[in-house]
């Protein structure tokens, strides 16, 4: 098991009760693994809570999906990688 923390953060407009949500985030696990970092695609309702079902979320367009990274980048954060993230040289 696994839980995750988000760092960064970009978000949709996204008609309806939910936004689509591009993350960098840190994955920590139960065991003694050394946590890791890494982006994902995630749901959120308008009022905050995140998609309660595990799996993959579902992407409606690669426009939406290049919209997001696009943001990302241009606010400092869509070029991490995981082994080389510090978040006090980069956050």
């Amino acid at each position: 098991m696994s839980r995750v923390r988000i760092i960064k953060e970009t978000c949709t407009e996204w008609p309806g009760e939910w936004n689509l949500c591009f993350q960098w985030a840190q994955y920590i696990y139960d065991s003694d693994e050394v946590p890791e970092y890494g982006y994902r695609f995630i749901w959120r309702r308008k009022d905050g809570s995140l998609q309660p079902a595990r799996g993959q979320a579902r992407l409606p367009s690669m426009e939406l999906i290049e919209e997001l990274i696009r943001k990302a980048k241009g606010q400092g954060w869509g070029d991490y990688v995981d082994e080389t993230f510090s978040e006090k040289k980069r956050g």
